[in-house]
């Protein structure tokens, strides 16, 4: 699938976003993804092409812009390089929930005048921080997001006040939560208390806990699984097709 790349005015600066849309070039519905802590790279858009090729307008933003613009391309992904996680603790820092909502807010108003968009509400995507933020626009945006799902997302239902899951009264779309096992960023009493939240919400939801590692869906990460990743992908890909392709 062809890139193209369109910069975006929000109240921090100029974010980069990367649109890849179906093959036929007919106006197709939007879901935005939303990258992890390394951002914007070949894996990222690759993933984005695959919505697209299932009918999509796929917009990846760069919610990490406040850090520099994006670095596309192949990124070799080493946990345990010190350099690597000083920069993740900067571009994680800078992107906060708020800031981010500011950003997909200011994409969602480009993306409603946008004539490869069809009308109606999004779909959003997240992983690992990227899925915190695809639960948190949910949240934020009740009236515009259909579907959401957060894959291996953390901080989703933590004791920080800030924490997205006590918001979920405004959920108006259906969610999916792909889980990783023994995820320090989102452990069993996250877990539990996340689901009381969206059962308390009368949220439309699935979430499961998958027996694979934080990071699961990411091929270019070492705890890549392939079994989970393709778990991720079916799931993902109903719901879609259930909350942005209702009479298909």
């Amino acid at each position: 699938m062809a890139v193209s790349r369109r910069e975006v005015a929000t109240p921090d600066g100029t974010m980069e976003v990367f649109l890849q849309g179906p093959a036929d070039g007919a106006p197709a519905p939007v879901v935005i993804m939303i990258p992890d802590a390394y951002g914007v790279r070949d894996t990222v858009l690759e993933m984005a092409g695959r919505l697209a090729a299932a009918g999509y307008l796929t917009a990846v933003p760069n919610i990490f812009h406040r850090s520099g613009p994006a670095t596309t391309g192949h990124l070799e992904i080493n946990f345990a390089d010190p350099a690597q996680r000083a920069r993740l603790g900067e571009v994680v820092g800078k992107a906060t929930p708020a800031a981010v909502m500011a950003d997909l807010g200011a994409l969602l108003d480009v993306l409603a005048s946008d004539p490869a968009a069809e009308a109606g509400p999004v779909g959003v995507i997240g992983y690992c921080i990227g899925g915190r933020m695809a639960f948190t626009a949910a949240t934020a945006f009740g009236e515009r997001v259909a579907a959401a799902a957060s894959i291996h997302g953390g901080g989703l239902a933590t004791e920080d006040p800030s924490s997205p899951y006590l918001a979920a009264d405004g959920i108006r779309a259906e969610v999916y939560v792909a889980a990783a096992r023994d995820d320090a960023h989102h452990t069993a009493a996250d877990h539990a208390r996340l689901l009381a939240a969206l059962d308390e919400a009368k949220v439309d939801y699935t979430a499961e806990v998958l027996p694979a590692l934080h990071g699961f869906a990411m091929v270019d990460f070492p705890v890549y699984d392939e079994s989970a990743a393709r778990r991720h992908w079916e799931m993902s890909l109903a719901l879609f097709a259930r909350t942005l392709r209702p009479a298909g």
